[in-house]
Order: C-alpha cells, then sequence, then structure tokens
C-alpha cells in the first residue's frame, strides 16, 4: 500500500528542485555474449531482501549497479507536460500512463527518447508493494523482450515508473480494439515467439522468476512488433534447491490463471505456460480470455476452445475471421496443439518455455497461406457525385484505421482507457 502524507509540507517538498541522479555513474559494463549470462553472473536483489519501509535513499543504495535513474516529479512534469491529457496513454491497475519526451539535456550518459511514464493511483487495485516489485525486478533484468525501465521517481507519497515507449501499445489494443486492422498471421507468430523469449528468459534466470501476471494487456509491442513482457508488480521469485513451488495468496487476471494454483495457490513455471496457452489461443482466435457477452459455454476461452485444438476440421471454425483464411494452416494447427498442451491440467505435462521457444521459430517462417481470392463488392443504390466531397461519417471511418504508421494516429488511439480486466486476490 501506497504511503499517504497530508501534511502540506509534504507536497511543497515534492516539488523543490533537486538533481536527478543515476543510481549507478559506473561505467557501463561490456555485454555478455549469452542473453542469460548476466543472470547468472552476480546475485541479483530480491524483493525479499529489501523493506517496505525503506527510504528512497536506501532503495537507491540497494540498486547501485543497475543503471536506473531517480527523477524529481518537478522533472517528470516538464517530460510530460504536467501529466497533459493530451500525452495520456491509458490506464490500468496500477494508473494512468503518459507519454513524454526526455532530451539529451537532462541527464549526461541518457540519450533523448519518448518516454512512458506511469502513476501510482493511489487509491487503485496497486500499491507501494507492486510499485517496489516492478522497480526491483526490471531495474537488474535486462533482456531484448522485457521492457526496458528507466527510471523512478519515489517522492512522499508520489511513486512513478520511467519506461521506454513502446508505439504500438499492447498486444490487447492490436488484436481486440474495434474498427481496427487485423494483426497478420506471420506478426501474430512474431509476438507469440518474442513474448515465449521473455517468460524464458524469467524461468531460466539463476535465481528464476515467476511473471504471475502473463497476459495480452502486459505483452508490448515496438514499431516493428517486437514482443517485450511489462507490469512485474505481481513477480515472484521461483522455488530454491528442493522446493517444488512458491506458495503465495491467489492473485492474477481471470481466464488466464492455471487452475492449480487457483486452488491450491502453489506457484510454478508451468503456471506461467498456462498463462501463455491462452495468449496463444487468444493470437489463434482473436477472441478474448473471458467475454462475458458471449454465452456460457464460451465465456471462458481456454475451456471453450481446447477440445477444438487437436482436430484440424474443428480448428478451422474456431480461427480468427478476421484473418480471412490468410493464415498458415500447418502452423496454426502446430500452434494449436503447442496451446493444448500448454492448457493441460496437469502442470508436470505442459511444456517449459524453452520448449515452447523451439516450436515456435519455424512458425514464424511458414508461408503456405492459400493466394486471395477477389471479391466483388456491388455499389449501393445511392450515387454520389465524383465531385462530391466525403460526409463526416467518412471521415470519421478514415480516423478508425489507426494501425499505420502516423504518430498522431497512434497516439489517439491511446488515448481512452481499456475495460477493466477481472484482476483478482484471495
Amino acid at each position: 500500500m501506497a504511503i499517504k502524507k497530508s501534511s502540506k509540507s509534504s507536497w511543497f517538498n515534492c516539488f523543490m528542485t533537486q538533481e536527478a541522479v543515476p543510481v549507478n555513474k559506473r561505467k557501463p559494463e561490456k555485454k555478455p555474449d549469452h542473453p542469460f549470462a548476466s543472470q547468472k553472473s552476480a546475485k541479483r536483489v530480491s524483493y525479499t531482501d529489501l523493506s517496505s519501509a525503506m527510504l528512497p535513499e536506501e532503495l537507491s543504495n540497494s540498486l547501485a549497479g543497475s543503471n536506473l535513474y531517480v527523477f524529481t516529479l518537478p522533472e517528470l512534469k516538464v517530460v510530460t507536460q504536467s501529466f497533459s491529457s493530451s500525452n495520456f496513454l491509458g490506464e490500468g491497475g496500477f494508473g494512468p500512463v503518459h507519454k513524454g519526451f526526455i532530451d539529451d539535456k537532462l541527464r549526461p550518459g541518457l540519450k533523448a527518447q519518448p518516454v512512458a511514464v506511469k502513476l501510482l493511483n493511489l487509491d487503485g487495485g496497486q500499491g507501494h508493494r507492486e510499485w517496489l516489485t516492478e522497480v526491483v525486478f526490471l531495474g537488474q533484468l535486462r533482456h531484448p523482450h522485457l521492457v526496458k525501465l528507466i527510471g523512478y521517481c519515489f517522492e512522499d507519497e508520489h511513486r512513478l515508473l520511467v519506461y521506454e515507449y513502446m508505439p504500438r501499445g499492447s498486444l490487447e489494443n492490436q488484436l481486440f480494439r474495434r474498427f481496427s486492422v487485423s494483426v497478420p498471421w506471420s506478426t501474430r507468430m512474431k509476438i507469440a515467439l518474442g513474448a515465449a523469449k521473455g517468460l524464458a528468459f524469467l524461468h531460466e534466470a539463476k535465481q528464476p522468476v515467476i511473471y504471475r501476471d502473463f497476459k495480452a494487456s502486459n505483452i508490448l509491442l515496438d514499431s516493428d512488433y517486437t514482443a517485450k513482457l511489462s507490469d512485474f508488480g505481481l513477480a515472484k521469485d521461483g522455488p530454491e534447491g528442493d522446493d517444488t513451488h512458491v506458495s503465495t495468496r491467489v492473485m492474477g487476471t481471470h481466464g488466464y490463471a492455471a487452475p492449480e494454483y487457483l486452488m491450491t495457490g502453489h506457484l510454478t513455471a508451468a503456471s506461467d505456460v498456462y498463462s501463455f496457452g491462452v495468449v496463444l489461443v487468444e493470437l489463434l482466435t482473436g477472441r478474448k480470455s473471458m467475454d462475458r457477452t458471449r454465452s456460457n459455454r464460451e465465456q471462458n476461452l481456454a475451456e471453450w476452445a481446447r477440445p477444438h485444438l487437436k482436430v484440424p476440421r474443428k480448428l478451422n471454425r474456431i480461427v480468427d475471421p478476421r484473418l480471412e483464411g490468410q493464415y498458415s494452416e500447418t502452423g496454426a494447427q502446430k500452434a494449436a496443439e503447442l496451446a493444448y498442451d500448454c492448457l493441460s491440467h496437469r502442470p508436470k505435462s505442459r511444456p517449459t518455455m524453452r520448449m515452447i521457444v523451439d516450436i515456435l521459430k519455424p512458425l514464424t517462417e511458414f508461408n503456405d497461406m492459400p493466394v486471395g481470392t477477389f471479391v466483388y463488392t456491388a455499389p449501393t443504390e445511392c450515387k454520389k457525385s465524383p465531385t462530391e466531397s466525403p460526409s463526416k461519417e467518412e471521415h470519421k471511418d478514415d480516423k478508425k484505421d489507426i494501425n499505420g504508421h502516423h504518430h498522431h494516429q497512434h497516439d489517439r488511439r491511446h488515448r481512452r482507457r481499456s475495460p477493466p480486466q477481472d484482476r483478482f486476490r484471495q
């Protein structure tokens, strides 16, 4: 829970000018050749090593060597134009997210770049514990398929996080937003592979990490649709030694959480594998993990889709119709079989994330897609003069095709709140 203070002095102190400094001033170390080498060479600071009541200076000292920058609130107000509504990207369980821009004069060594600034909502579902967990994990873990945490702000009751900016938003937005252009099959497999590599990295680290909240809204996409995992607020250190699981409170999002975790609170890497299977089915079908607008039998995607995944004749019926048949049938069948195994109710029968990566790699290269057929659209009876200007409704439709490369269209598509997901705690 975030610490709240009501005294006026705390607000005054927040806006006093302070110099933001990087947690680490040492020369950058040479990047390891192996993607997991950095996690096997030094012991990572664990969330359990820290006190939730620690002071900002203590946190900074604990994360020495992480290359995180400590920003002041006034600086982030400048970066986001006072958290202007024109820079609003969206809002999740943590709080609102605004786009900003850091110039190269703000900090020596910090390049000019667009950023996403996430502000903790003190009245929201998450608090200081989740904020600190995010800082601890993303401050030390670096991988091409994890979103980069640039820095944070820790002043009085204020908790902010500064990330690299991901131009295409979340996978959830790309898949399910109305009027958006359908994501091509090859791109869907690229996203699945990237997300799988991110999870494999976490599971194979010297100190394994269980992500615990793998879902479409936590997979962010850059301009090339490279997938990166974000929001580590619920992440947990994995079991060590002879332990087979981590016992914890049941927390997550309905439709994604593994059934054995819901029943027992026992958390393992296989719990993440189940959640990955759900997202893979979302990519296959274009349906949400939980959709209460559908019939009772079809509301839970994993339960409804699993019987169809191993039967090619049934699979063709549930593949996303917005693909219009433009997908690799062989690739779809292999992806469906993989999803079927991930969704097994026996955790030990599920594949590891490394096995999943190996299975997905060739699926991004399958090109046995059918040639598109010509579709004739008959003209309507209402004819218009060739010189007549488009109506307002037609202009609206032009703006709805917001999957293009124009940044002003991209920003506009983010300025809305996503419908709340059924996130739960027990």
